[in-house]
């Protein structure tokens, strides 16, 4: 039995949520999510506090309900706060800048790399080797943020590559004589 489903979600203010069958919609001062819930889950919303309850008493039934309660959770949060994800850029000659939607990147390849922002996602730059990626959508960001790294990730023996902010690189040892 799931103990996440069992602890309810307080809506804090300026966030509204709306069921229309098995169709729930977070709106937000970040953002709109929607989650299509499981037909073995049914949500309850009064007076600020969202309860999610499965239909039924079975094992299935109360692990979709914790997994729509953090989904949900996680949505919530993202509305009202948003999520944020900094990568950093290591080597020398990496850089990164924006324009619009799309991200320019200069990995030390022969060519530029344009990745175009997925709708939601915003990235800004402080400085050429920083990337701060904010959504609303953790999971989406999530994504973005992999993707990005992984058009260079951090190599073992120098270090170089695109790594997130709070990422520890093993470094090894270099081939000795």
């Amino acid at each position: 039995m799931s103990r996440v489903a069992k602890s309810p979600i307080n809506l804090p203010k300026g966030v509204e949520v709306t069921l229309s069958g098995q169709l729930l919609k977070i709106k937000g001062n970040s953002g709109q999510l929607e989650f299509e819930l499981n037909a073995l889950v049914t949500v309850e919303i009064e007076s600020g506090i969202l309860r999610v309850i499965p239909k039924e008493v079975s094992t299935a039934a109360w692990a979709h309900a914790g997994t729509a309660r953090s989904l949900i959770g996680k949505g919530v949060t993202g509305v009202s706060q948003g999520f944020e994800r900094r990568l950093q850029l290591v080597g020398v000659g990496y850089r990164a800048q924006v324009k619009g939607n799309i991200l320019n990147l200069t990995l030390g390849y022969s060519h530029p790399i344009d990745f175009q922002l997925p709708e939601g996602v915003k990235a800004e730059t402080p400085t050429q080797t920083e990337i701060v990626l904010r959504s609303a959508d953790n999971q989406l960001l999530g994504q973005v943020a992999a993707n990005v790294r992984q058009f260079r990730p951090p190599e073992p023996y120098k270090g170089k590559g695109v790594r997130y902010a709070n990422e520890q690189v093993y470094r090894k040892e270099a081939k000795k004589k």
